[in-house]
């Protein structure tokens, strides 16, 4: 009987949770989320959000309304006592009858691994805190897709902050500002009790172009507020970066950037894959927008000229996962290559629930493709646990009335440890050295 309850105990942890989507009567929309006057002084930080800037490093970006104010930061692992100081830069924009504020950003470093620090923006104001990922495995992602500022939002962000997460990972569509620029400021504040504590690690999506023919190019807003390490993975663009955590290399794309054969997207990403060294990084993932494994009837095919592009590459990297956003749904893949399973290729993950104004994609295509395991039109955010070189836990938590309900969960073994990675050696070998 024992041995029994230890089989059923086993195969239930290491499958999916299936859940009966029927029975469930989702919540109703919330509203957009209105935020009230709340003078500072010029020189407050506000809009406090921190992003890795190399393996010991972490980037401080904050806006002030003082042109004069420094883009100093100070920090130390006491509360109020500063051992360090970091100079950092500056940057502001004008957005037709809109101007930024100052925006800065600045790099401290280098820090210990796994470790709070405590730090102030600016030389005056409040103190702060974050904590710097670990150094080795385990290591926790919190990931969600198109957040907006919405009720929904509210609930995915309160949510997010009971995991113990060490890294918040974001595939595109933050703020839904939409050319309302402001509403960038009002997402700075809204998330910043969390972005400025743990790094957000975020790419962009198509409500971040903003671009507006012959006044306005694309991303300004993004750019200047949301800089990520490109600079310190190569990269010539904000659009696409990659970066380490723990045994874990990370490549963040551009959906909406050029990504053909012959683009600088591709090229970087072709020189970044041939410095991954799968023995000290065992997992590797990859971030984008638009998805392209989507079986909702939202969005639907709008990945394809990407993944003609750049899936070969990623199946012959041995990529482990792929998380995308656009699709305000969620959905898990099989390892699938090609439109078809393959235990050689990546798991896809569509997480743009976040909840965006826009609401949920209700409408899926009948019958559910052989390749996809798991999808369901809700609000709600992913955590990923990489335990060690082999293995990781994903599992995706639905917003139910405010809770958070683990609807969907299962156990991944890195393609490192099932041999597809030695496998495919020279055929990744032969893509890296073509012209």
């Amino acid at each position: 009987m024992e041995l029994m309850k230890l089989i059923i105990f086993t195969v239930s942890l290491f499958i999916s949770v299936t859940v009966i989507t029927a029975d469930y009567v989702r919540p109703q929309p919330r509203k957009t989320l209105h935020f009230q006057l709340n003078p500072k002084p010029s020189f407050y930080p506000q809009q406090v959000h921190i992003s890795l800037a190399g393996d010991e490093s972490m980037r401080v970006t904050w806006v002030t309304d003082d042109d004069s104010s420094p883009s100093i930061v100070e920090y130390g692992t006491l509360p109020g006592r500063y051992s360090s100081v970091a100079q950092g830069e500056s940057t502001s924009y004008n957005y037709l009858f809109y101007s930024s504020g100052k925006i800065h950003h600045t790099v401290i470093g280098p820090l210990e691994h796994d470790t709070i620090y405590f730090y102030r923006c600016g030389g005056q104001g409040p103190e702060f805190q974050l904590k710097t990922p670990p150094t080795q495995f385990p290591v926790t992602f919190a990931v969600v897709g198109d957040l907006g500022q919405t009720g929904w939002t509210k609930s995915t962000l309160d949510h997010i902050d009971q995991c113990k997460y060490d890294v918040h990972l974001l595939p595109g569509d933050l703020s839904y500002a939409d050319y309302m620029q402001h509403r960038w400021d009002t997402f700075g504040e809204l998330v910043q009790p969390l972005a400025s504590a743990k790094p957000w690690m975020v790419t962009e999506g198509n409500h971040e172009q903003e671009n507006i023919p012959l006044l306005k190019d694309g991303f300004e807003s993004y750019n200047a507020r949301w800089k990520m390490p490109f600079e310190e993975s190569g990269s010539s663009s904000n659009l696409y970066y990659s970066f380490e955590v723990a045994g874990v290399h990370i490549i963040m794309l551009g959906s909406y950037t050029d990504y053909d054969e012959q683009s600088d997207q591709f090229s970087w990403l072709k020189a970044d894959l041939s410095k991954v060294d799968r023995t000290k990084t065992p997992w590797l993932l990859v971030l984008f927008h638009v998805p392209w494994y989507n079986s909702n009837k939202a969005h639907k095919g709008e990945g394809d000229g990407m993944k003609a592009a750049m899936e070969s590459l990623l199946y012959a990297a041995s990529v482990d996962m792929v998380l995308a956003g656009h699709v305000h749904a969620y959905e898990r893949s099989k390892r699938v290559n090609n439109g078809r399973p393959d235990p050689c290729g990546a798991v896809h993950i569509t997480i743009g629930d976040g909840g965006n104004r826009e609401g949920l994609a209700h409408g899926y295509i009948n019958p559910q493709p052989e390749w996809s395991v798991f999808r369901e039109a809700s609000f709600g955010h992913g955590e990923l646990k990489i335990v060690n070189s082999t293995h990781a836990f994903w599992s995706w938590h639905r917003n139910d009335d405010d809770e958070p309900v683990r609807s969907d969960q299962v156990w991944i073994t890195s393609l490192v440890n099932s041999g597809c990675v030695s496998e495919k050696k020279n055929e990744l070998r032969d893509i890296l050295m073509a012209p």
